[in-house]
Order: structure tokens, then sequence, then C-alpha cells
């Protein structure tokens, strides 16, 4: 069960909306599935057709009206739905859902006579609307900080006690999604994919394959990306940050369409990608045996360096030794990741890092950057995330995997007769992200855990692929349903 939460100013037009014909899809026998008083006495009459829906306006007003705060944006609206495979819940059912989350979110506590007026409009078998007028009965402030959190909760509650599909805690790993506007502008202009995705995958494999910010935004122009960047105001000559448009993707008035990196993914922030730019001098011990094989770590150095980044094409005689050192890197990580338990110092470096390995790999066998090992790699990004957007605790192990991936890029393309090179790369990449989904799973982060084993089992289809010479991009694999541990859901008010 999932739902989205927006806010609106009228009470009016929304009603009108959810009771009337529907415009994407079509409403069927609209009618009200819950209410804060008894629904039959609120449930709106049918005249020559249409509903009614003056008094029930009115009602739900009357609060706003009496209360002196001014709200810009006083009207809660929230869409929970099932997913397809799910039974269809009852009016009764829903009516148990919807006063769940009003009460986790704290606009109608159960046993509050206070508490703000609302009401569930079910105009379809499979979701309903909440309709929430932000204004307390007995006068009293209304809240609605980390409502959107508190909407999961209630619904992964709700998952548990109806026996739906479950559903992964937001814990903010998932990329951005388009909007749905976003969505149909595509469709209306031709694509197969929003402009929103194709920018996180560019942007993602620039940052792969480069190790400062001008070599960074290089990449991106040669791509045929629009950057456009932010300077300080108090020091004109140093960028604070930086936003992307896709070629062709315009506004009504014609000018582009930019995302802010953070709007991308969280890793893509200008900040974040500083942090990638300089790396620490030395290694914590418990990494030291898979930087040196010695299991020796000197003292660590808190000055940052530059790491060197790549430049002309790698010599002939040293390309299946940039292979193979990309292997060793991985394997070498693989082995930290297993070793050192949910906790493992520097785990989520280590698999961000990796994720720059599979997308130079992809762009090593596929010659561009939104090829199939890319889609891989997107996937394989939301096993990468740090929950809640936090920065991962640098590691010398993931410093060691993303020199490697940019020597990997100074291969420019692989030669046929790099195959088992390639092949074994890959196959020992597939091994690092079992190692993580097993990290995933220890640490209760089921859904991460879900795309790393979905990446894993798409990664040896890859690599089974090429050692057929068969074009997996053709024959895709579908999503593995995978069990992993799940986080007891608490059900006390939050």
């Amino acid at each position: 069960m999932i739902g989205k939460v927006t806010r609106g100013e009228r009470v009016a037009g929304l009603l009108h909306y959810l009771f009337g014909p529907g415009r994407s899809n079509e409403h069927t026998d609209p009618h009200l599935a819950a209410a804060w008083d008894p629904v039959d006495e609120l449930q709106p009459a049918v005249v020559d057709g249409r509903h009614d829906l003056q008094v029930l306006t009115g009602l739900l007003v009357q609060p706003l009206v009496a209360d002196f705060r001014q709200k810009p944006h006083p009207v809660w609206h929230c869409g929970l739905r099932n997913a397809p495979s799910d039974r269809h819940l009852s009016d009764a059912e829903w009516d148990t859902v919807v006063r769940e989350v009003l009460h986790r979110t704290g606009l109608a506590p159960r046993d509050d006579d206070g508490a703000c007026r609302w009401v569930a409009v079910r105009h379809a078998v499979d979701h309903v609307h909440v309709v929430v007028t932000l204004a307390r009965q007995d006068g009293r402030p209304v809240s609605t900080n980390n409502d959107f959190y508190r909407v999961g909760e209630a619904c992964r509650a709700m998952e548990e006690r109806f026996d739906l599909q479950r559903t992964g805690a937001r814990d903010r790993t998932a990329g951005r999604r388009p909007s749905r506007a976003e969505t149909e502008k595509a469709q209306r202009d031709g694509r197969s994919e929003t402009p929103r995705v194709m920018l996180r995958r560019a942007v993602s494999s620039a940052a792969a394959v480069t190790d400062s910010p001008e070599a960074f935004l290089a990449e991106l122009r040669a791509a045929g990306v629009l950057v456009n960047l932010r300077y300080s105001e108090v020091d004109p000559e140093k960028v604070t940050g930086y936003s992307v448009a896709w070629p062709g993707d315009h506004t009504a008035d014609g000018a582009p369409v930019y995302f802010g990196g953070s709007k991308l993914a969280p890793e893509l922030s200008w900040a974040r990608l500083g942090a990638r730019w300089q790396q620490p001098v030395l290694a914590p011990r418990a990494e030291a045996s898979a930087v040196d094989g010695t299991g020796w770590a000197p003292e660590r150095d808190s000055s940052p360096v530059a790491v060197p980044g790549p430049s002309r094409e790698l010599d002939p005689s040293r390309r299946r030794d940039a292979l193979d050192g990309a292997t060793a890197a991985i394997v070498s990580a693989g082995q930290v990741l297993s070793g050192g338990g949910p906790a493992s110092a520097g785990a989520d470096d280590i698999a961000a890092a990796a994720g720059d390995v599979i997308a130079v790999t992809g762009r090593l066998v596929e010659g561009r950057a939104d090829g199939y090992l890319s889609r891989i790699g997107d996937r394989y990004q939301r096993a990468a995330r740090v929950p809640w957007a936090r920065r991962p605790e640098p590691s010398a192990t993931a410093a060691v995997l993303r020199r490697a991936a940019r020597e990997l890029m100074r291969l420019r393309r692989a030669r046929p007769s790099e195959r088992e090179e390639v092949i074994e790369l890959m196959r020992a990449t597939a091994s690092f992200v079992d190692a993580l989904a097993a990290l995933r799973a220890a640490q209760h982060r089921p859904e991460q855990a879900v795309a790393a084993l979905e990446s894993a089992v798409a990664l040896r289809a890859h690599a089974a692929a090429l050692t057929s010479a068969v074009d997996v991009s053709e024959h895709p694999q579908p999503a593995v349903q995978i069990s992993v541990p799940r986080q007891r859901t608490s059900r006390g008010a939050s």
C-alpha cells in the first residue's frame, strides 16, 4: 500500500473532482467510505445524476472559517492505493486504514473529538482519497510535520494487519521518481524515459569516470547535457552548486527544464560529488588488508589530496592489467563486506564505489552510458545508497574501487580479445553485490537487499550472455522475488 500526500487550497474543487467522472481514470460509484462523523449522515445526495456537495463542503470548511490562522494550503489530500495483486478491501476495512493514517499523522487521533474534519472518498476498487481540512474543531494548532513518513508507517502496519503486499520503509534510498506530469510529457514527446531518469544516469556515469569538477563538467557537456552552475555570493569564483537539463526538454516558454543534482539523487549533489573528488590519504585499520594485503595501516592523515584521474587512452600493454586490477579490487571489497558484519566500517562508501565499476563496465561493453548494464546500475543504486541521504563514512577500499573504475575508463571500449577478462569482472561484481545483499538483509533494509539481489541476477545473466554471444538487452531478465528479514512494524502512535 502506498500513500501520496499533496496540499491544496479549495475543498470544493477537490470534492467535485473526486465525485466527478475523472480525467485519467474513470471514477466508478464515487461515495464516502469513511468520515469524521457517521458516513450515512454525510453521504452526498445525487440530484439529476450529479452529487450535491454543497452541504458536505460547508461542514468541512467550517473549522477553516473559524480559525484565525490563515494557512496558504489548508487542504490535506492523501491518496491510498493497494498493489494490483492485493485483494479489494471493503469500505469498513478502508475506514480502518484511513483512521490509522490520520491517527499516526496526528490530524485526527483516536478518541479526539476536537480533531480535524475529514472524509475518505472511494471511486475505484483499489484506492481511496482522504481529504482533511487543516483546522482543528477545538481551535488548537495543527501540525503536519513528517506526515509523509507517518503515512508510510501506517500503510506498512495495515499491510501486516490485512495481509497485503509489503512495501519497503521510506528511507530515501530510492531515486527521485518522475512526477506524473513529467511522465505524460515524455510520452507526448515520444520518449521511452523521462529527462529526469536520463539525466540521473548521465550524471552518475560522468561522476564515475571523473576525478575533478573540471573533468566532471567536461564529461557532462561532451554527453550533450546542458549545465548551469551556481556561484557563491561571497566568492564569485567558487561553484556552490549545479543543475542540468536534457537537450530538447523545454518549458511552455521554451526555456530548458533544469534539475539540481540533489533532485536527481542525494549522492549527486555538488557537496557529495566534492567529497568523491577529495579522498583521505590513509585507510582505517579494518580495511588495510583489502588495500595492500599486509594488514598494516599507517596513522590517518586528515589532509585531503586529489586523486589522479584518467588522461589519454591506456597503453595496450596495460589493458589486461587494468581489467585484472579492477577484478581484484572488487573481490577484495566483497571480502571486506562479508567479514565486517552489519556495521562494517565504510560499507556504504564501498557500495557506492562499486556502482562506479558497474557504470564503467557498461560503457566498456556497450560503448554508451545508457545501455542494459547502465539500467542494471540504476537498480543497483537503490542498494548502495545510505538511508535518509546521510553521507557515508569515507573508505580507503572505496577509493581503490574508484581508482580502478577510472583506470578502466581509459580502456575506452573492451576488445574482443578481452572478453574473458570482462566476463570475469562481471562475475566478481555479481559476487560483490551478493555480499552487499546479505549485508542489507542483516541491516534489516529489505528493499535495498532485494535491489542488490536483482542486480546480481542481472549481472550474471549479462555475463552468461557475453559468454554465449547473446544480446541480453533484447531479453531482459524479469525481476526476482526475494524473501529477506523485515523490520518489525510498530503499531504505536508517532
